[in-house]
């Protein structure tokens, strides 16, 4: 199901959601800087509160994400200038709704799709960069520890690795190989599991899809962690792709709300016709997510919960 906005012919690429106070916020990929919603119901009409974050000649600014930590709020973002391709940044305000300031490059390499937690052993970054030092080469999902909420100890260890077609990119991208690409992880933990949610493929391909990986661990160090990924005996089980009502369905967060966990997620309408290059007419929609002994299922309509 679509959520309810106050602003029309608006995309929301990559919803990321957050909780605070009572509040809720929604962050979102733009071209000009990091776009925010607010609302007090997930179900009411989310308000548009603008452009939140930005950096002088930087643009593109993705998939973003936020977490408080002692009182202050640090929002995660890739962005791009024209000499340079998407590297992780982070900034601080005292505020969810900004001004967030104080940007600091993370890593002085492509790294997109940020999550930082905090668990009893501190902080964490799941986030995507590339490696085609492998079989199946492009971007997959790596977790880093933070020494503090500004400062990675730039030691990734690499956790979730395409291992099926369905996860192509693209057929012959580099040379003879095809690209493959995991990306925009989430990760939680419900009762005695841990889960790592994330997208997998090309967004303008069918095979677009949220997967995961599970572990059945109290270990609170997550570089630690030995998560295995869902499949079907090894073939192709996501927790949703496309379906009769939309297609692109990736990218997501995920909130326990009133005790029930929900998806926000983005996907386009099945008979979209106002795709563009940026943000593909995607929209952010939320459904209900099951789990049940390491295994999520997600309860998808196209117009209700």
């Amino acid at each position: 199901m679509k959520l309810k906005f106050d602003v029309a012919d608006k995309y929301q690429p990559d919803p990321f959601i957050f909780e605070d106070c009572g509040e809720l916020y929604l962050y979102v990929t733009g071209k000009k800087g990091v776009e925010a919603y607010s609302t007090d119901d997930l179900f009411g009409i989310w308000h548009y509160e603008g452009i939140v974050a930005s950096i002088d000649g930087r643009h593109s600014y993705w998939a973003p994400s936020v977490t408080k930590y002692k009182g202050r709020y640090y929002l995660y973002f890739s962005c791009s200038s024209d000499d340079e391709c998407q590297f992780m940044h982070a900034m601080v305000a005292d505020s969810p709704l900004g001004p967030f300031t104080n940007p600091t490059c993370f890593y002085k390499r492509f790294s997109i799709d940020s999550h930082v937690v905090e668990t009893e052993k501190g902080l964490f970054l799941w986030y995507s960069e590339d490696n085609k030092d492998c079989d199946r080469i492009g971007t997959r999902v790596f977790v880093d520890k933070l020494i503090d909420p500004m400062t990675p100890t730039n030691q990734p260890r690499e956790v979730i690795v395409p291992t099926m077609d369905e996860e192509i990119f693209k057929r012959g991208r580099n040379g003879d190989k095809d690209w493959h690409t995991i990306e925009g992880a989430f990760w939680f933990r419900e009762g005695e599991w841990q889960y790592v949610m994330y997208s997998g493929g090309c967004y303008d391909n069918d095979s677009y899809h949220i997967g995961y990986v599970a572990a059945r661990s109290h270990e609170s160090d997550l570089t630690k962690v030995q998560f295995v990924k869902h499949t079907n005996n090894g073939k192709f089980a996501p927790v949703m792709y496309k379906n009769d009502f939309e297609e692109g369905s990736g990218h997501h967060s995920v909130i326990k709300y009133k005790g029930q966990y929900y998806a926000i997620y983005h996907a386009r309408d099945l008979d979209c016709q106002k795709r563009n290059e940026f943000t593909e007419a995607c929209t952010a929609r939320v459904c209900k997510l099951h789990m049940n002994d390491g295994v999520i299922t997600a309860e998808r309509y196209s117009d209700h919960i």
